[in-house]
């Protein structure tokens, strides 16, 4: 028997190296948003779908969940670092960014709580490798004199502010997190994500 002829379909054009990092960049935020909203126990297929990707392009990206979970935070611990390297930046703008990755990331917000763990998996040790990044970022700004400047109060109130910050409704994170802010006397600027 003969085969039909289809008609002439071509595919789409591969994107090549540039609609790899396009594709990257998507699952990250796309899993951002779905962790947020849902958890770190959120289905990768709704993240691929928020994506607009297949799961075979989220996998070939992030091999697991927990590879999709780092990415989600070395992003967030990037854009900090950005924030604080920002020459026009002051640093209750750059709380305003910390507070904004609090806010839109349960995973943020877990990696901030893990130093009191005594587990010393390799997952707990980049997590703690982060976490010291977030720090060392926020300390290179912190103004002389700053009623955070003791030893440990920067990483105490932040950890404070992210306990604050649980929940599962966006708005009502920060405004937890702002009034936990003003309970601790630290002035922090508008709550929004470091654009380059």
């Amino acid at each position: 028997m003969t085969q039909p002829l289809l008609p002439d379909v071509r595919r789409p054009a591969n994107g090549g190296p540039k609609a790899a990092a396009r594709n990257r960049a998507a699952l990250i935020v796309a899993a951002r948003e779905i962790y947020a909203a849902q958890g770190l126990d959120a289905p990768l297929s709704a993240i691929a779908r928020r994506a607009g990707v297949g799961q075979g392009v989220l996998y070939r990206h992030f091999p697991d969940r927990d590879a999709l979970a780092t990415a989600v935070l070395e992003e967030n611990v990037r854009q900090i670092e950005q924030a604080a390297a920002a020459e026009d930046m002051s640093f209750a703008d750059i709380l305003g960014v910390l507070t904004w990755h609090l806010k839109e990331s349960a995973a943020f917000l877990g990696l901030l709580h893990m130093r009191g763990s005594v587990d010393h998996s390799e997952a707990l040790a980049h997590a703690l490798a982060l976490s010291d990044r977030v720090e060392r970022a926020l300390r290179e700004r912190l103004p002389d004199g700053h009623r955070l400047g003791a030893a440990n109060d920067l990483m105490l109130a932040v950890a404070m502010v992210s306990g604050a910050a649980g929940g599962p409704e966006r708005e009502a994170r920060e405004r937890r997190a702002m009034a936990a802010w003003r309970l601790l006397g630290v002035e922090v600027g508008t709550v929004r994500p470091f654009d380059a």
